[in-house]
């Protein structure tokens, strides 16, 4: 399979060096079509990483705003970077054959199965045959194409996680089946759906599916809905797509003051095992570690102290000597440890060790100094 997939695309996408924004003809066997399709990649792209993709219909209204989103995001606030694909379908108003659905059934047309098996057989494979693609896969799409991304859920396992679903023109009977797809799958789901200012038929039916969305209840659907009153059918996808790429990635994020408050402050579990779940959860959807931040351990630090939860500082003390292992952190929150569990001399000897390392945020050698004699004063050394 590996070796058809590699003649069959061979012609397509081959860089010397890697450009930001490519676009390619792509001739496609399951629509005996070419088509126009449009590739994202980071200019420092490396096969060492691996990156989410993002495809993205309606290309020529969708793309640069997607591009433009996941650049800004991945640069300021702590995102993945990602590899962007999409599917131009403005010429002769392609997209209404490509995502078309039966009146009746609400199913995808002929036309629709087979556009369908282009992204998911054709488009999909190849990027991720031909380079280091991560797990996490989103679709974004607006009006008819928003609706068109719902078919995926119909599977036992959806090949995406994570759907932007702008203003969408919904099928019959959708608002009741995503709901009950979403419901059935057992796979982690994010779901962002947002919706314009207006009356019409299409808003009503949105505002009934994102109701029937908020009452399912478990830890595997993470989903979220945005109403812009003052937006229209044009600047829409403008006001939505940042906000909705925010919550798409929130578990990347840096935990920020809200999460400390409102979930770390408030759960019963030991602090350090919020750490634990939240990379957990990171390397599971992305299919890759990501590094522990200064910000998230400083976080759990300072939540550890507030909480009087000093068992979580010997994992975290672990943990910060493999991810910090020339600073002093990782035997200062040991010395921590041991100084509250009564036992002087080993928190002495440990922060004496933190005292020959290097500084690192608000954990200084005055502050070990000052620690050692504290300690010596205490215990009588």
């Amino acid at each position: 399979m590996k070796s058809v997939l590699t003649l069959l695309f061979a012609f397509l996408l081959t860089f010397g060096t890697f450009a930001q924004v490519k676009n390619e003809i792509f001739e496609s066997f399951k629509l005996q079509e070419r088509r126009n399709v449009s590739y994202y990649f980071p200019e420092d792209y490396t096969p060492e990483k691996k990156y989410p993709l993002v495809v993205v219909l309606d290309a020529e209204y969708l793309f640069e705003q997607v591009v433009a989103t996941a650049k800004f995001y991945s640069r300021f606030e702590g995102m993945p970077q990602v590899i962007v694909v999409g599917i131009e379908q403005s010429e002769d108003d392609l997209r209404w054959d490509d995502c078309a659905f039966e009146e009746d059934s609400g199913l995808p047309s002929e036309k629709g199965r087979l556009f369908y098996e282009f992204l998911g057989m054709e488009i999909i494979p190849y990027l991720d045959l031909t380079y280091n693609t991560a797990p996490f896969r989103m679709f974004v799409g607006y009006d008819i194409t928003a609706n068109f991304g719902n078919y995926y859920l119909f599977k036992d396992r959806s090949m995406f996680k994570a759907f932007i679903s702008i203003s969408p023109l919904l099928a019959p009977e959708m608002e009741n089946r995503v709901p009950e797809r979403i419901t059935a799958i057992d796979q982690q789901i994010f779901y962002h759906l947002i919706v314009g200012g207006g009356k019409s038929n299409s808003k009503n039916t949105i505002l009934q599916l994102d109701k029937n969305l908020k009452t399912i209840d478990k830890p595997t659907f993470h989903y979220s809905f945005d109403e812009y009153p003052d937006a229209n059918e044009i600047s829409i996808a403008t006001y939505g797509i940042g906000k909705a790429w925010g919550k798409m990635f929130e578990v990347f994020k840096p935990i920020s003051p809200k999460e400390y408050k409102e979930n770390i402050l408030t759960s019963e579990e030991p602090v350090f095992k919020y750490l634990e779940d939240k990379y957990s959860m990171i390397e599971d959807l992305f299919g890759f570690q990501k590094k522990v931040s200064l910000n998230d351990v400083m976080a759990i630090y300072a939540a550890s102290r507030k909480k009087d939860d000093f068992e979580s500082l010997k994992p975290l003390s672990e943990l910060c000597k493999r991810e910090f292992p020339e600073t002093m952190m990782g035997f200062f929150f040991e010395a921590e440890y041991y100084e509250e569990l009564g036992e002087g001399k080993k928190a002495l000897r440990t922060f004496e060790k933190a005292f020959g390392m290097q500084e690192i945020d608000f954990l200084t050698k005055e502050l070990a100094l000052e620690k050692i004699d504290a300690i010596k004063a205490d215990f009588g050394y």
